[in-house]
């Protein structure tokens, strides 16, 4: 019920999250892959349905574990530095349907 509000006001921002393997899938984790990268299919579509509205979704990839690393090397993500990610998408790059956050 949120869309239809924010067609009638003519602006707001839905941000839809995946992990990054929505953009590059990999064979041990296909069954979700498949799941995130149709939400990800989604979020681009419904970006492009509302073009000239006011009301723009994107998509957000995170390349990263959030918190501690659970395998030696992985790219580690905090909330203050993934948070910018969607301020930005909000409020400067509102023609952007997507960003790969990579820690």
């Amino acid at each position: 019920m949120v869309l239809p509000a924010m067609r009638e006001a003519g602006a707001g921002t839905l941000l839809f999250t995946t992990g990054a393997r929505s953009v590059n899938p990999q064979p041990p984790t296909a069954n979700i892959d498949a799941a995130a990268a149709a939400l990800r299919n989604w979020a681009i579509n419904l970006h492009k349905e509302l073009d000239g509205t006011g009301v723009q979704a994107a998509h957000i990839a995170i390349d990263a574990t959030i918190g501690t690393p659970t395998f030696s090397g992985q790219p580690r993500g905090t909330a203050d530095r993934i948070a910018p990610v969607y301020w930005d998408l909000h409020t400067t790059h509102r023609d952007q349907t997507e960003r790969v956050f990579r820690g």
